[in-house]
């Protein structure tokens, strides 16, 4: 079974936000073993944005193997139809790529250092969502991507 790691900095408060996670991660299970590995959010007082950024992208950076790929959320990253993001997951699946990392910054953003290591940089609206709600969002195409790749009716 394909296995995929979700890297999120911070943590989810919200009781209907988790509740959503949980319900994604129940249907990714016919499909993959999905990880969420979450990453502490720096606190920024005093310090500069790019030290923050550094730090949050480090945390994730020392847990992914130099020859894994990383699909990084990112506002300046590919815009892609569900169809294409559903054809770039399989193709990464029919390479043996395992496990597929994704990684969703805090906050502040994403690192330089996390945006050069990223094997594909994806964005998923140009609106900006918080990144707990970016997390239920990814959750959400993945799903969606799997259902797109066995041919299977997906109307939520």
């Amino acid at each position: 079974m394909i296995k995929i790691n979700l890297y999120c900095v911070g943590t989810i408060k919200e009781k209907f936000t988790k509740d959503e996670i949980s319900e994604y991660l129940k249907r990714l299970s016919k499909y993959a073993e999905v990880n969420i590995i979450e990453t502490k959010e720096v606190p920024t007082q005093n310090k500069q944005i790019d030290v923050v950024l550094d730090e949050e992208g480090e945390n994730i950076l020392k847990r992914i193997k130099e020859k894994e790929v990383l699909l990084l959320s990112d506002l300046h990253g590919k815009e892609m139809t569900s169809e294409e993001f559903a054809s770039l997951l399989k193709t990464l699946i029919d390479q043996g790529k395992s496990p597929i990392n994704f990684a969703i910054g805090g906050t502040m953003g994403v690192s330089e250092n996390l945006r050069k290591r990223s094997t594909y940089k994806i964005c998923l609206s140009k609106l900006t969502f918080t990144h707990q709600m970016t997390r239920v969002i990814l959750l959400e195409q993945i799903y969606r991507a799997f259902k797109i790749i066995n041919n299977e009716n997906y109307h939520h």
